[in-house]
């Protein structure tokens, strides 16, 4: 395979729906990389029906990751998403830090919240153990309001100024992580809908706008996230050029689907993967 590069995904898992674990392994595999799984959770759909249930898998990912040091399994890429437990962090952390060599890439999607708000169970508490996942990620891929919350600079609006947006990423920079993209942000300046970054490797911050389609889809940001990790891992791109390309691949995925009567699902991946060679 053209990656052939051992990638860990350590997420929730639906029983109903395209998202976590769901929507990013297709995405990975496709785009050639040997994708494993760590479930956080079993989530019985997508939240976004208002009804479900959680299985916190907390104790199985401890007894899981002790056999897999026994056997001595290694992976090139590490991404992290949805948590059910703040003990989920130091689990985690703990197994990044035994996977430790030159080239490993960690990526982290702070999920906690989205629309200026934080999901329901998710707290202060929850926001300062993420802050402490994140300062062992080469890679934080939060949306606008995960942002605000995890840089202390919480104002609840959709749109920032271009000074307000450099202060937020120094203030997640200091955490730890190397590079940060944020997405669903809006420039007050033009007011287009942009996607935020700082890329480790040239030292710039940089600012990408999109084309927002007023469609709402679960597990679009996995998908992002996914497309973003495979292609970094080909190293084909520099970082604003790889953030460039999951950006256009998941605008393309929610075009295609827009007309799709039950969103509440997410987007049927397997049937456009077509879209990852385009």
């Amino acid at each position: 395979m053209e990656n052939s590069k051992n990638v860990l995904i350590i997420n929730d898992m639906p029983g109903y729906g395209k998202v976590a674990l769901a929507a990013m392994l297709p995405i990975l595999s496709n785009l050639g990389c040997c994708v494993y799984n760590l479930p956080t959770a079993l989530v019985s759909n997508t939240l976004d029906y208002g009804k479900f249930t959680i299985l916190d898998t907390t104790d199985y990912m401890a007894k899981a990751i002790a056999v897999w040091k026994e056997l001595g399994f290694r992976f090139d890429c590490i991404t992290t998403g949805f948590l059910a437990s703040a003990a989920q962090v130091d689990i985690i952390r703990d197994f990044i830090d035994s996977q430790k060599k030159q080239d490993l890439l960690v990526m982290t999607d702070p999920i906690m919240g989205d629309e200026g708000k934080l999901y329901n169970g998710v707290s202060e508490d929850t926001v300062d153990s993420m802050r402490r996942l994140i300062g062992v990620a080469d890679v934080i891929v939060p949306n606008l309001t995960e942002a605000e919350f995890l840089s202390g600079l919480y104002q609840g609006r959709e749109s920032l100024t271009r000074s307000e947006v450099r202060r937020m990423l120094d203030e997640l920079l200091a955490y730890g992580p190397r590079s940060v993209v944020v997405t669903s942000g809006r420039e007050s300046e033009t007011g287009s809908h942009v996607v935020w970054g700082f890329d480790h490797a040239s030292g710039d911050c940089f600012t990408i706008p999109y084309r927002f389609l007023k469609v709402h889809f679960p597990g679009t940001g996995d998908m992002f996230s996914a497309v973003l990790a495979g292609e970094m891992l080909r190293k084909r791109k520099t970082f604003p050029q790889a953030v460039k390309r999951a950006m256009d691949v998941v605008e393309r995925l929610i075009f295609l689907e827009q007309d799709e009567i039950e969103k509440n699902k997410g987007i049927r991946i397997e049937k456009y993967l077509g879209v990852l060679s385009e």
